[in-house]
């Protein structure tokens, strides 16, 4: 059981463009209450946010724009490739995003919830949910998307994809994998039969 007496909570996980939010979006409009994390933590260091003056104060104020918000692309080029520093940038927002999550599911109507989040096991949120859910797509689709629907350089993509860990980690935890590497029908129906199994649902 999750920590939200009433409530069926998803976890849903898996590793940069292997299709998360589709998934999410899928089980949006089968009538879940979706939670963005990821979001969340933009929000939470936004300019005036609990996180925004912590941050600043870690990596130096040469992160901030010209509006004087913080540039993630600046913020971005350092944590994604120095492990250390990503380290201490999810200190800082890991525990705003799960204060975040908890009001959140807390005022949803919807007896399903599930959050999108790509480290949901490796904080406190994971052991929170009723059940896990992992997207997975081959590190060739995850370059291709990367490139194509983000501009991302060839570099900059594989950065990215290697900061994170191994696939293999999230798809041993996961209590269902959803094999995102085909059509989107196919993912739709993989996402309906998860669905569909819910213990909640009639």
């Amino acid at each position: 059981m999750s920590n939200w007496p009433g409530k069926y909570v998803i976890g849903l996980t898996g590793n940069i463009a292997t299709g998360k939010s589709v998934v999410r979006k899928m089980l949006e409009h089968l009538g879940a209450y979706g939670i963005d994390a990821d979001a969340l933590s933009h929000r939470a260091i936004a300019r005036g946010a609990p996180g925004y003056r912590k941050v600043l104060d870690t990596f130096g104020g040469w992160i901030m724009d010209e509006s004087g918000e913080i540039d993630r692309a600046r913020l971005g080029g350092i944590v994604f490739s120095d492990p250390e520093a990503l380290q201490q940038l999810e200190a800082i927002v890991h525990p705003l995003v799960e204060q975040g999550v908890d009001l959140l599911i807390r005022r949803a109507n919807p007896r399903v919830v599930v959050i999108e989040a790509i480290k949901i096991l490796e904080g406190g949120l994971g052991k929170a949910c009723d059940t896990i859910w992992t997207t997975y797509a081959p590190e060739s689709v995850q370059k291709a998307r990367l490139m194509q629907l983000r501009n991302m350089s060839e570099q900059e993509t594989l950065l990215r994809i290697h900061a994170q860990p191994a696939q293999e980690v999230k798809t041993a935890a996961a209590d269902l994998v959803i094999q995102n590497t085909g059509s989107f029908e196919d993912t739709w129906k993989q996402v309906l039969a998860g669905w569909n199994a819910i213990p909640v649902m009639p």
